[in-house]
């Protein structure tokens, strides 16, 4: 039999929140990280506004030592030490000393890339001759498995550490893979998230690609518009969510707080085949997913309460809603909640899955289901689908007890999960 998995941490470094309780109040009260960033206007984006966390100076003497933090440039291993740290603390736990090895617990932290901005300059140096300037942290901070690195080093985990990279669905198929670590027996707890650099040399690749909305810079928290008739793209982010994933076992041993629990899940890929590609999804594929997810977790369509979508805003929100109604074979009023907390972060790429899952768990934890921002303007196909009233513009109060998150990524790659609120 597998284990039950619960989740025993959370941790978040988002635009609009950092921190558990600053990050609650946000989702709750519809509060957007979405600003107007100068240097994106400096350097002739189209798109000039994101969502990046903002982070005291001072708060980072207490996630790195002063020769880390010397010349530390990877935001991504600064927004994923901040999240994963604040996790592992949350969920009750102690970091070992210095000569003792945790065998029990493991990371799975994925990103993009990490480091942009250090990559850059190693470049420049290395062009110019002077490779013996680049220092000793280039590599660590540019690697994308640095942030489990670090994350392991503080920690003191011996179980797997890694990082996983499937595009924007890689913060949710790292919680997948947690999970199935815990289940199998192969680990007790693992620390599981994903984070992403910030700046316009993560950020220019999508501006160039022209799927940046470019309609709202001088008003910044607009310009998020998911599943709206008017949705002119999507605003990018950056950031990192963190989860401690436990057996039901140690958790009651520990006595330790549990927010919700992992039924389970299913990943896997459309093969950029039957209208699928690089950037769009392959419907079936996305459809087998849930489908999959909600057999492997022995869940029953009619059983979920809420959606926690991907819906980038993007012009891909309505093929998304048409996906989740045909797998769960649900629509009108009898439709799930839907939301997407890319309304008030943007999308955060390689850690939007992760952010997004914290919010989930939160939602069930917490007895609510967040309010879609700007959400004044339902696209048509969308209605057709879904009755209005599941698609809620202010946060709801009301307990739900089964929760789909999914998350969808270039590649044509797919993942989806499910939580319940625990009970024994």
């Amino acid at each position: 039999m597998k284990k039950r998995v619960v989740v025993t941490g959370l941790g978040v470094c988002a635009p609009n929140g950092v921190g558990i309780p600053a990050f609650t109040k946000s989702i709750k009260e519809g509060i957007s990280g979405i600003q107007f960033r100068q240097e994106l206007a400096d350097l002739n984006f189209g798109c000039q506004i994101a969502g990046q966390p903002q982070i005291p100076e001072d708060l980072l003497s207490s996630y790195f030592t002063p020769l880390q933090l010397r010349d530390l440039e990877a935001t991504g291993i600064v927004y994923g030490m901040i999240a994963g740290v604040d996790a592992w603390k949350d969920a009750g736990l102690t970091v070992t000393d210095k000569e003792t090895v945790d065998y029990d617990s493991g990371i799975i932290f994925g990103t993009s890339l990490l480091g942009a901005e250090k990559f850059r300059k190693a470049i420049y140096l290395t062009d110019e001759g002077k490779v013996k300037r680049l220092g000793s942290t280039t590599v660590i901070q540019t690697m994308a498995s640095g942030i489990s690195a670090y994350l392991g080093g503080y920690l003191g985990c011996g179980n797997q550490v890694t990082t996983n990279s499937s595009a924007c669905t890689t913060g949710t198929e790292s919680i997948l893979m947690g999970y199935e670590r815990i289940a199998n027996g192969q680990a007790i707890r693992m620390l599981v998230g994903g984070c992403n650099d910030s700046g316009p040399y993560i950020w220019g690749g999508f501006d160039a690609m022209r799927v940046l909305n470019k309609k709202h810079n001088d008003q910044p928290e607009l310009g998020s518009r998911p599943m709206q008739s008017d949705a002119g793209g999507f605003v990018p982010g950056s950031g990192a969510g963190a989860l401690v994933l436990e057996s039901l076992e140690s958790a009651i041993a520990r006595e330790a707080t549990i927010y919700a629990e992992i039924l389970g899940g299913a990943v896997n890929s459309g093969g950029q085949r039957q209208a699928g590609s690089m950037t769009a999804p392959n419907s079936v594929a996305v459809q087998r997913c849930i489908k999959d997810a909600l057999q492997y977790a022995n869940v029953h369509p009619d059983s979920i309460d809420t959606i926690n979508g991907h819906l980038t805003a993007t012009g891909m929100c309505p093929t998304e809603v048409k996906n989740w109604s045909e797998a769960l074979g649900r629509a009108g009023k009898d439709f799930p909640y839907i939301n997407s907390l890319k309304s008030m972060t943007g999308h955060c790429l390689a850690a939007a899955g992760s952010i997004e899952s914290v919010a989930t768990v939160l939602e069930l934890s917490e007895g609510m289901v967040f309010g879609n921002v700007n959400c004044d303007d339902i696209h048509e196909d969308i209605l057709t689908i879904v009755d209005q009233e599941r698609i809620p513009n202010k946060t709801i109060h009301t307990e739900i007890k089964v929760a789909a998150k999914a998350s969808f990524g270039f590649g044509d790659v797919n993942c989806c999960i499910l939580l319940k609120k625990y009970d024994i």
